[in-house]
């Protein structure tokens, strides 16, 4: 599989953005796992109460859709970062995962 052209890009943005701020000493595997954590959770906080169909449109409301674009880019950024730290490439990983499921679970016939 060809790694994504910005997904490097990004992952410096984010190592240059740490290391100017000297918090790259904080970004161990533990951490940014338990900060991806978080993150995911003030995800799923936006949708708490939400009914399917409220969910299904919370992108037309501006103010939401805004905090959601915003927590989709925090995980993303923990995401990244902590494939950074343990050298996995994120998209390879998931395109084995796809492989694996795709074997685990075929499609139905017919």
């Amino acid at each position: 599989m060809t790694e994504h052209p910005d997904l490097p890009r990004l992952q410096r943005r984010l190592a240059e953005f740490a290391a100017a701020r000297n918090w790259a000493q904080y970004h161990t595997p533990k951490n940014l796992a338990s900060a991806l954590s978080v993150e995911s959770s003030e995800l799923v906080e936006i949708f708490q109460w939400l009914t399917p169909e409220e969910s299904a449109r919370v992108m037309s409301d501006p103010a939401t859709a805004h905090r959601v674009r915003d927590e989709v880019a925090d995980v993303l950024a923990y995401l990244l970062q902590f494939c950074a730290v343990l050298d996995i490439d994120p998209l390879t990983a998931l395109s084995e995962k796809i492989d694996r499921n795709e074997h685990r679970f075929p499609a139905p016939e017919g």
